[in-house]
């Protein structure tokens, strides 16, 4: 019988504490119906209306093979609400190194053909050599601040649609292509020493290398940055009634 009143007079404080911290919302948020499909394409996408004044994207793909020779592209585009149109630039890098040109090479990567056609975030590095190293980094840095940073210039050549931009030396080959809705970036490395791709489409991110001859550095890096609104009227209250339904730790909740 105790056990029963005290399981009753938790549920009703329970109750209690429910209504008081969703109270706030009852004159400032007014429900909005959404459809199924709707939801299906926002799943995983939502933030507060607002809260998002500054979004900003960098890519980019090197390599070095064993002779010191590099070659790759780096590419990024800022977006913020005064952005008439959203562009990505691009530079090419190229370095010349100092030793003996790489024995071709001689490795063997099978199947993979599926890699292209993944969903969300694919990192594969896949090596048919010795010495090798590949790093495949994704970095998404979310600050807040009271308005958008400055825009940064942007360095190199305007991206557009359907547009590639290319560049080669003794390393090998780089191309920047704008497609599928996103960035694409492919390095082809002299001496049949491996392939090397990355890009941002249709709501994935790739990063995929192909290592068959030795001693190579491949590195592909894509990072998010994202600045978030902290004067908007919805965090604080937000952050009231997470505290409110905090306390209900303590009952077992």
């Amino acid at each position: 019988m105790l056990r029963e009143q005290h399981m009753k007079t938790s549920y009703w404080l329970a109750a209690a504490c429910l209504v008081a911290s969703t109270s706030g919302f009852a004159s400032g948020f007014k429900p909005v119906e959404i459809k199924d499909q709707e939801l299906a394409e926002l799943r995983g996408r939502f933030v507060m209306p607002g809260r998002i004044i500054s979004f900003g994207v960098v890519m980019s793909s090197t390599w070095r093979n064993a002779s010191g020779d590099l070659i790759g592209a780096s590419t990024s585009m800022q977006l913020q609400a005064a952005t008439v149109k959203p562009e990505f630039y691009v530079s090419t890098i190229k370095e010349t190194g100092n030793g003996t040109t790489p024995d071709t090479g001689t490795g063997n990567v099978i199947g993979g053909a599926g890699l292209n056609t993944s969903n969300g975030i694919t990192q594969v590095a896949r090596a048919a050599g010795d010495g090798n190293s590949s790093n495949n980094n994704i970095a998404i840095n979310v600050k807040e601040a009271n308005s958008a940073p400055a825009l940064v210039p942007q360095q190199g050549t305007s991206l557009m649609a359907g547009q590639t931009i290319s560049g080669s030396n003794a390393a090998g080959s780089v191309a920047v292509t704008a497609t599928g809705g996103g960035v694409q970036m492919a390095i082809t490395a002299n001496g049949n020493q491996g392939t090397s791709l990355q890009q941002v489409a249709q709501g994935g991110l790739l990063q995929n290398t192909r290592l068959l001859g030795n001693s190579n550095m491949v590195n592909n890096l894509t990072q998010l940055n994202v600045v978030l609104n902290n004067n908007g009227p919805s965090a604080g209250a937000l952050d009231c009634n997470l505290n409110q339904l905090a306390a209900l730790r303590t009952l077992g909740y």
